[in-house]
């Protein structure tokens, strides 16, 4: 089609005969000359093939012929070729498989921040003071879209009360998630807490056991 349009262009624009413009743009005359034969049902195979082309994800003109053929239709593969290429329809890229994380006991969904204040994350990072070498544990506290640390506490030791205590002061002044995302620690997983967070209405997203994907954000931190 496009080869017959740039010899009706090039026949137009330089007046010149359809044998040489053919033969300038090595076209086949017989090719330019053909007329295609719309059959009666081409209307009915081409809402068909776009059907079963949406609906069905990664699938090319073989795989949509073969699923016509199943439903009993006689096609060749060649015309569903070209009415394939005719509507610009093209295979779709094979997308990366995603890790999925847990948002509650029900679903599991892969959880992304879309604004401010719609999933917080918080975790521990341990380090050791140079002076006496004792254990220091310090709670991380990040908004994940605005990649803002809200807050970066270090204790000697943590209970669920401290926890609770730090994120009730930081609502406070920086308002309350929609879900609140961690690992699955004990101060994180405690009853306690758990049900505090489900009584002022944030939704707790615990990363899945052994694929701590999301606790990257914390470590470069």
């Amino acid at each position: 089609m496009k080869l017959k349009v740039a010899v009706e262009y090039v026949i137009e624009e330089y007046k010149i005969p359809e044998r040489r413009a053919c033969r300038v743009l090595k076209v086949n005359r017989t090719a330019y000359r053909y007329i295609p034969v719309r059959l009666p049902d081409e209307n009915e195979v081409e809402t068909e093939i776009i059907e079963l082309a949406t609906n069905f994800g990664r699938v090319g003109y073989r795989m949509v012929t073969n699923m016509m053929r199943n439903k009993g239709r006689r096609i060749n593969h060649k015309r569903v070729e070209r009415i394939w290429s005719k509507l610009g329809l093209k295979l779709p890229k094979k997308q990366t498989k995603k890790r999925r994380l847990w948002l509650n006991a029900n679903s599991c969904i892969r959880l992304r921040a879309e604004h401010k204040n719609h999933v917080w994350s918080y975790d521990f990072v341990e380090d050791k003071t140079w002076n006496n070498g004792k254990k220091i544990r310090i709670l991380n506290i990040l908004d994940e879209y605005e990649h803002e640390c809200l807050a970066s506490i270090p204790r000697r030791s943590w209970r669920n009360n401290d926890v609770i205590n730090v994120l009730a002061d930081l609502m406070i002044t920086k308002g309350t998630p929609e879900y609140l995302r961690s690992d699955n620690g004990s101060e994180f997983t405690a009853n306690k807490i758990k049900n505090w967070l489900s009584n002022i209405g944030v939704t707790t997203a615990y990363i899945e056991p052994r694929k701590p994907l999301g606790e990257w954000i914390h470590r470069k931190f």
